[in-house]
């Protein structure tokens, strides 16, 4: 089954009084182009991660975000309470000493404002918090590949039926051909009715050199490489791993054939086939960029 490279996915675990929160996001690349927006406190774990992405998701733009919600309690800034009181009585001493009012409501806020008063501890991350994180991280990475499976069913539908519509249209040719030969015969004969009536024309010669000619215009090759490149198309398609390069490749050669068999045409009706051709061959290149 093909995977699509557009995707999206989002997992939320909780620790303690924390929720994890991790969304991920990923369209096509030639290569994994990964950007991540992590808590600082969770700086350490950004190579495994971008291990665990590389491993899950293989190519793609990504875009990998972690965002943490706490509780009240879990925020709550620690403060010195006996620095914070040594500094309150010495303001109400003042206050007393020079017949000032202390107002609590202002003195408060201006206390923990001094050094010392609020603590300014370092956050440690206990190990089991970082294995949530991680298991956090691979719960939105799977999410991602499942929306990958989804597109990539999509895909995989309308890559096929635009290929057996080439081949429908590689069909349609085979009625024109006999009448393309019918046609150069007849132009070539009207042209040298045109010619001085002086002139004698070998009719053996005449047909060794249409028979020439229409070796030079002959469609036979580029059809069935065109037929053979769809089928490996087809055969590619069904294969259990990343192809979208292989694809690519595929389409490249189905575009050289169709490419040459217009030029040989010489014929307004096999021209628009091949016009209908490259259409659908144009459609298939695009949505063969978005395949892993």
């Amino acid at each position: 089954m093909l995977l699509s490279m557009t995707g999206f996915g989002k997992a939320e675990r909780e620790y303690k009084n924390k929720k994890i929160v991790v969304e991920v996001r990923s369209l096509n690349s030639k290569q994994l182009d990964l950007n991540t927006r992590l808590p600082g406190v969770y700086r350490d774990l950004e190579m495994e991660i971008r291990n665990l992405v590389s491993k899950e998701l293989q190519r793609g733009k990504v875009d990998l975000s972690i965002s943490v919600e706490e509780t009240a309690e879990t925020k709550a800034i620690p403060i010195n309470e006996a620095v914070f009181m040594a500094y309150y009585n010495q303001l109400n001493s003042i206050s007393k000493n020079n017949d000032l009012e202390l107002n609590p409501s202002t003195a408060i806020p201006a206390v923990l404002r001094l050094p010392e008063v609020v603590k300014a501890t370092k956050e440690e991350i206990e190990p089991d918090e970082l294995k949530v994180v991680k298991e956090t991280c691979l719960d939105a990475l799977r999410a991602l590949v499942d929306f990958r499976k989804q597109e990539g069913a999509i895909l995989q539908n309308d890559l096929l039926s635009r290929v057996q519509h080439i081949l429908d249209y590689l069909d349609k040719v085979i009625p024109f051909e006999k009448q393309r030969i019918e046609n150069v015969r007849n132009r070539l004969a009207e042209s040298l009715k045109l010619l001085s009536n002086d002139i004698k024309v070998d009719a053996n010669r005449f047909e060794q050199e249409v028979i020439y000619y229409l070796e030079k215009l002959d469609i036979t090759e580029e059809k069935v490489r065109l037929k053979q490149h769809c089928n490996y198309f087809t055969e590619t398609v069904a294969l259990n791993e990343p192809v979208g390069r292989k694809l690519g490749f595929i389409a490249q050669e189905m575009g050289r054939e169709i490419n040459t068999l217009g030029s040989k045409a010489n014929d307004a009706e096999i021209q628009r086939i091949v016009v209908m051709m490259k259409d659908e061959l144009e459609k298939i290149k695009e949505q063969v960029l978005n395949i892993l």
